[in-house]
């Protein structure tokens, strides 16, 4: 018997398309046929190259559809804004004096200083007019300023916060949310996956997620000073900008395993692949750790990551989509800490996580049976459960004192 060729299925791809679409108000897809497109062996982790067909938009055209996340992640899809212009170079000025205060009461200080030269007030006039790159842009350097203010957990328009935080500033943030229609963007996906640039231009066209793989990293706002080593917390969001780079093939083996039956002759060979990248994505973050545990660090950022995760708002949104094929946390902790955890991307990215919930269903039935196809699934849960130690490992070492010098001998 001829094995079935393992691509998503027009009505099931279309299924995903239409939910996704359906949660944020975007356009639906129309169904066509579905051309498999090979991935170059040569641009990712071991594995890879015959991991999945990558998406195609609806019209079959093998151009990447907006916001699709078999195209890039959940990466931004162009390269995130480097400089602002005009009034919005004062809102760069103030991210970046804010990551490198003393403190929470410094950088609060910074904001009252800017609303009383009526610098917020300003940028509150001129947030309509941002266009929606640039609107994301803005709402990374507004994120730095929250979480290094300590506000990160506030909710902009509460009366409430009001007492706590700037109210300039609460207004600008409030504004921006709803230009870029995400009220719960301060957190690890807007302060990773928007504060990175490559250190030198690169080459015209290039995929954004092979550009985030191949080149030089640098973040845009530092939480080091200028002309100092990067700190363990840049590391950290740089780390993070590279996990899902490098895992742009764990989201089109989502999609091809999307509305696959537990006994499909591909169900198995796709879920030895996503263990394979797995492992890739875990190799990544060991190569991490070494430079992040040397990098410097102090009380102010170690507060940032504390408040973050005291949020929720850490996990990186490729873990996210492992999940949502594999039910790790929904089945653990339960669907509410599944969406607690989601609710700080951006609207279609939740809305595409959940149709994967739903349309991975009938693989995540293979944990209540037994055989080789169970056996094979069990193992990529286990190694997404490995993969999300490494990151907390990671996470931990950022957060850690930096260790006293060792005393000199005598």
């Amino acid at each position: 018997m001829t094995p079935t060729p393992m691509t998503t299925t027009p009505d099931t791809r279309l299924a995903i398309r239409t939910s996704a679409a359906a949660g944020t108000g975007g356009p639906v897809a129309t169904a066509t046929a579905d051309p498999a497109v090979r991935i170059p062996a040569q641009a990712g982790p071991p594995g890879a190259a015959d991991a999945a067909p990558a998406c195609v938009d609806g019209d079959g055209s093998g151009a990447p559809a907006a916001h699709d996340p078999c195209a890039h992640g959940f990466l931004p899809e162009r390269p995130p804004v480097r400089s602002m212009i005009g009034t919005w170079t004062r809102l760069d000025a103030m991210a970046r004096e804010a990551a490198v205060a003393t403190g929470r009461g410094a950088a609060a200080e910074i904001i009252d200083r800017a609303d009383r030269a009526e610098e917020l007030t300003a940028l509150r006039q001129r947030v309509s007019r941002l266009s929606p790159r640039n609107a994301e842009a803005a709402a990374m350097r507004v994120a730095v300023i929250a979480v290094s203010c300590g506000w990160g957990a506030l909710d902009p328009q509460a009366p409430a916060a009001r007492e706590v935080a700037n109210e300039a500033f609460l207004e600008l943030w409030a504004a921006i949310a709803h230009r870029i229609d995400h009220d719960q963007f301060v957190a690890l996906p807007t302060l990773a996956l928007h504060n990175w640039a490559p250190e030198r231009k690169p080459r015209r066209h290039i995929p954004i997620d092979q550009l985030a793989r191949t080149e030089q990293l640098v973040p845009i706002v530092r939480w080091a000073p200028e002309g100092q080593p990067l700190s363990r917390l840049d590391r950290l969001m740089l780390a993070a900008t590279r996990l899902e780079a490098h895992g742009i093939w764990l989201f089109r083996l989502a999609d091809t395993l999307a509305g696959r039956a537990p006994d499909d002759s591909s169900t198995p060979t796709a879920l030895r692949r996503l263990v394979r990248i797995q492992h890739a994505l875990r190799a990544q973050l060991h190569s991490e750790a070494a430079e992040l545990a040397i990098a410097p660090v102090n009380d102010q950022q170690r507060a940032v990551l504390g408040a973050l995760a005291e949020q929720g708002a850490l996990e990186p949104p490729v873990l996210q989509a492992a999940d949502a094929v594999l039910g790790i946390s929904g089945r653990r902790l339960g669907e509410g800490r599944r969406q607690h955890l989601r609710r700080h991307l951006p609207a279609q990215h939740r809305a595409w996580l959940s149709a994967m919930d739903r349309h991975c269903a009938p693989v995540r039935t293979l944990a209540h049976r037994g055989g080789p196809d169970a056996a094979v699934y069990r193992e990529a849960q286990e190694s997404l459960i490995a993969l999300r130690r490494t990151y907390t490992v990671l996470v931990q070492t950022a957060a850690a004192p930096t260790p006293d010098p060792l005393p000199e001998a005598a």
